[in-house]
């Protein structure tokens, strides 16, 4: 089963791409390595969530904000791969969460990303990680996700 099966087998999908909010590509790629973009929980271009973790912004809010990110970022490699199924291994997942002042949770909150990606990948989906707490992110957004692929 692919990778698209296996997202629309838990009720998910690949959005469309977003348009990058900078000077900047979705993707790039050197020898098999993809590295993307960072990627926020936006929604037609929307975020679906803002504020910091620990005052707006619930754990379990933080959580469906870092899958939605993961989701977006899926579609940044998916436009650079042109196909989900070329991916080999999920290196690395970076994860920043705009976090208030004694707020500790954020590797909760980018399981919301790691969590999808082991669920759709398998053991490929298996990375290493970091998960950073930051004091603002881009527009507001709660989670910022990017990883390092491996693909064929």
């Amino acid at each position: 089963m692919g990778v698209l099966d296996r997202l629309a087998e838990i009720g998910l999908n690949v959005p469309v791409l977003p348009k990058p909010a900078g000077a900047y590509v979705p993707a790039t790629m050197t020898g098999n390595l993809c590295y993307s973009s960072g990627q926020t929980g936006t929604v037609d271009g929307r975020l679906l969530y803002t504020g910091k973790l620990g005052v707006e912004i619930t754990l379990e809010e933080g959580y469906k904000s870092a899958q939605l990110a993961m989701l977006n970022v899926l579609a940044e490699l998916q436009w650079a791969l042109g196909d989900l199924d070329r991916i080999t291994r999920v290196v690395k997942l970076t994860g920043f969460v705009a976090s208030a002042p004694g707020f500790g949770q954020q590797p909760k909150v980018v399981n919301g990303a790691s969590e999808l990606l082991e669920r759709i990948l398998g053991e490929r989906g298996k990375h290493a990680r970091s998960a950073v707490g930051a004091a603002e992110l881009p527009f507001g957004a709660p989670v910022e996700i990017e990883v390092v692929v491996e693909f064929n």
